[in-house]
């Protein structure tokens, strides 16, 4: 057996996990697992121009591909500022692998004021984490490293932490290197498919809520097959905005906080099968419907909703144990809820709560610019909002947002991560011109690295959602305009290609060239600020609406 670095054990057992792409900024501590990703032609190692990126770009890699993505950062102030793209990762249920350095061996809980000390930093990021592991030897590497993907990817997929320091690198020893470890799809017990089955097929008025947990059990296919078989129509959360299709004749779109069409159909609902999502606080029920709840994570049953009957289990594998079961009982899809779906859908695209605000007009320039088969993230910002119930989604893993975690700054760097994860794909990102600037450093990456996709800066000269809630609910906005760089010479100063809209609909026609350039394109999009539309205003308990602002 060949005598070989920590670094260059960890190096491997990233190749036989499969990875493709590690997203870090190295420091001095790093330097073995660096040397060793140098030699591994494999991995292409992309460096950010801030910590925060790594694990933003990561997180867009993994939600978009469906593989974990690797971050790599130096103790203390590296952990600190990746914590917010591990935050909205977690937010996200994201696998993130975070592998970090630590200082000397001997020095560590020490106390000492050694270089990027933090003492026990493990508890910096165990609140946004499913598990967190340090290991001082290299011997520790190959096993740790694949029980950190294990638990990434199985159960309730999640960020992990792994930490190491410059030792356990650098030092050469007599490693075995070893294979991943299997992840299986668990599925609920027959009995409980069984009673499921039988209350879906006493209801009258059923419905279906999807999250984010079918696209990350590649379930897509499997919710598409129940719903034609069953004739249940489908409403999705924002993270589970494209598992089925919004041009499916069953499929009522995006659901949104507050009074709506949608809020009022869930209400109506005698059961409602949920499907890989959290019933967050956002998406309750005000009705008195049964709860069927699939989740692969048994704590997150009845966390919110007490009265849920439970299918603890895959989503992929749930479905398909559901479609056979309603099988064997001889279903008659007696239900023919297409006309009523027709109807809602009528009035939703004529709905003025929704419709008689600048912001429909912006997205429909979007829709008319944007490839249906596009990946679209939107970030903090008014068009960000306003997409949570009225961007269509056509594909799955195609329309990213932040999660709970709400993270202003999040979506340039993420939409990195998911062009290069997806480079024959047209990645449109768009953001605010506040939050834009947490990260535009990383322009720098996108020229270096050829990471050619389209980003939007919407740009009003403010946090615009902050000045207009303040102005409207505390009496005066403060503080909230801010000084902007001319966003097009900035672009060019890196070597990539800036351009100035006219104004919000004027992109309908700069996007379709725009993704046709060999380089990074950022588009400077000027905008008055926008009224809060009426349907926001229960979002908070402070907010009211905005009337007499309509267009």
């Amino acid at each position: 057996m060949t005598k070989i670095s920590g670094g260059e054990a960890l190096v491997q057992s990233l190749v036989r996990e499969g990875v493709e792409v590690v997203f870090g900024l190295p420091g001095v501590q790093m330097y073995g697992i660096v040397d060793a990703l140098r030699k591994e032609k494999s991995i292409k190692f992309v460096v950010t121009r801030h910590e925060q990126a790594t694990t933003y770009m990561a997180d867009g890699y993994a939600r978009t591909t469906g593989k974990p993505g690797v971050a790599l950062v130096v103790p203390g102030p590296g952990i600190y500022n990746a914590g917010a793209g591990i935050s909205t990762a977690f937010s996200r249920s994201s696998p993130v692998i975070l592998i970090a350095g630590q200082i000397p061996r001997k020095t560590i809980g020490k106390n000492f004021g050694g270089l990027h000390e933090v003492n026990d930093q493990k508890e910096i990021t165990r609140p946004i984490t499913k598990w967190q592991k340090l290991v001082l030897n290299a011997k520790e590497i190959p096993e740790n490293i694949h029980e950190a993907f294990f638990q990434a990817q199985s159960g309730r997929p999640s960020p992990v932490h792994f930490e190491l320091p410059p030792e356990a690198m650098v030092e050469k020893d007599n490693i075995n290197l070893m294979e991943p470890k299997v992840i299986t799809r668990i599925a609920p017990e027959l009995a409980r498919i069984k009673k499921a089955a039988k209350i879906l097929l006493g209801a009258k008025k059923p419905v279906i809520y999807a999250g984010g947990g079918v696209a990350r059990s590649n379930a897509e296919s499997k919710l598409e097959e129940f719903v034609n078989l069953t004739k249940i129509p489908v409403i999705t959360s924002a993270g589970g905005k494209g598992t089925l299709s919004d041009a499916h004749p069953l499929s009522l779109g995006s659901s949104l906080s507050g009074k709506g069409l949608l809020k009022d159909y869930i209400d109506s609902a005698d059961v409602i099968l949920g499907v890989g999502t959290r019933f967050s606080m956002r998406d309750q029920s005000g009705g008195k419907a049964k709860l069927i709840h699939i989740d692969i994570d048994p704590n997150m049953i009845g966390h919110i909703h007490k009265d849920t009957y439970g299918l603890i289990g895959d989503a992929q594998e749930t479905l398909r144990l559901l479609s056979e079961e309603i099988q064997n009982l001889k279903y008659d899809s007696w239900r023919n809820p297409e006309k009523e779906i027709l109807e809602i859908k009528s009035k939703l695209s004529s709905n003025e709560d929704e419709l008689n605000y600048p912001q429909e007009d912006f997205l429909n320039a979007l829709r008319e610019g944007v490839p249906s088969d596009a990946i679209t993230i939107f970030g903090m910002t008014q068009m960000g909002y306003y997409s949570r119930s009225r961007w269509s989604a056509k594909s799955p893993k195609s329309y990213i947002d932040s999660g709970y975690s709400g993270n202003l700054g999040y979506s340039f760097p993420t939409a990195l991560g998911a062009k290069i994860g997806n480079p024959d794909k047209a990645v449109i990102c768009i953001c605010g011109d506040g939050g834009f600037m947490y990260n535009s450093s990383e322009i720098s990456t996108a020229v270096k690295y050829g990471i050619n996709l389209v980003t939007l800066i919407y740009n009003d000269g403010s946090y615009g959602n902050v000045a207009r809630d303040l102005d409207n609910d505390f009496g005066g906005a403060y503080e909230t305009d801010f000084v902007n760089p001319d966003f097009v010479k900035l672009a060019e100063s890196f070597g990539a290609v800036g351009i100035r809209a006219k104004n919000p609909m004027d992109v309908k026609n700069i996007i379709p060239d725009a993704i046709k350039l060999d380089k990074p394109v950022f588009i400077d999009v000027p905008m008055d600020r926008v009224p809060r539309p009426k349907q926001w205003a229960t979002s908070a308990p402070w907010r009211k609406p905005q009337e007499g602002l309509i267009k």
